[in-house]
């Protein structure tokens, strides 16, 4: 992992907890992940017609790790109708890189020096300090902690998913454009099977829609950069890395959304910057 690909990484965690915080502090969390769906359709045009073609045996790569998006985004969606930003975000995106060191270890084969391991151990721990975070009325969210959990398993398979059909492709650009706008398509024909209503609030509300544009804009920016990165460096360890969001998500909970800060968080989002900071040692 270079020092550029480190920074691009950084920069779109920062992206990624940027959209999520609209997710989480809109009334409908489905309209508005359904306004950066369609947010991403511009850009995704744009930069098909500029990109570079990709081959074309990554489509099943392609393929399926739409299909896990979908998966992922509903998962998303119903943790963050009932729980809080500051700890469904957390433990989704930290639960994330271990799942894929794991299954890089044990499939692909990869193998990595003791400051890799060590920094993705760090940042996985500070996600399970969050998991014993108690709400307002001094009880554990457990139903939101098992919706996080199940969102970081989706969250790691599409980030093997994906960084193979990346490579694969031989354009990563590309490849992740029409993926992008393959699950703008697969997003807004599910929401027309199963919340057809949607699209009337959609259109109705202006707000909805700028926010959807600038969410879908970062959005695609965000998994685009990490896209790029997962063919410079190994699906592991940028997976770690993306997972620094979490403090910019710890940030943007307490500071706009007003959610409660609690030691247990604090704890946490400490642990996760030292983990990141051992993954940024072991550059060098």
């Amino acid at each position: 992992m270079t020092t550029s690909v480190f920074l691009a990484v950084v920069f779109a965690a920062c992206l990624h907890a940027a959209w999520n915080s609209l997710i989480k502090g809109s009334a409908d969390k489905h309209t508005a992940m359904l306004g950066v769906f369609l947010g991403h359709v511009p850009i995704c045009i744009v930069m098909i017609l500029l990109a570079p073609p990709f081959n074309t045996e990554a489509l099943p790569w392609m393929i399926g790790g739409i299909f896990l998006h979908l998966g992922y985004q509903q998962f998303l969606i119903t943790a963050y109708r009932l729980a809080d930003l500051t700890l469904v975000y957390p433990i989704a995106r930290g639960s994330a890189p271990l799942i894929v060191t794991v299954v890089s270890v044990a499939v692909l084969g990869l193998s990595f020096t003791v400051f890799e391991v060590s920094g993705v151990l760090l940042i996985t721990f500070g996600v399970v300090f969050l998991a014993f975070a108690k709400r307002v009325d001094g009880t554990r969210d457990l139903r939101g902690v098992v919706l996080a959990l199940g969102t970081g398993g989706f969250i790691a398979a599409y980030s093997l998913v994906d960084g193979i059909g990346a490579r694969v492709a031989g354009s990563p650009l590309g490849f992740w454009s029409w993926a992008a706008l393959g699950n703008a398509v697969m997003f807004t024909c599910w929401t027309a099977l199963i919340r057809p209503k949607t699209f009337a609030g959609l259109r109705s509300d202006r707000s909805a829609m700028v926010m959807g544009l600038g969410g879908g804009t970062a959005s695609f920016l965000a998994y685009g950069l990490v896209i790029w990165a997962f063919t410079q460096a190994p699906i592991a360890l940028v997976t770690a890395l993306r997972e620094t969001s979490i403090v910019f998500a710890l940030l943007i909970g307490t500071i706009i959304l007003k959610e409660r800060v609690t030691r247990v968080k604090i704890i946490s989002a400490g642990v996760i910057i030292a983990g990141a900071a051992v993954l940024r040692i072991s550059i060098s």
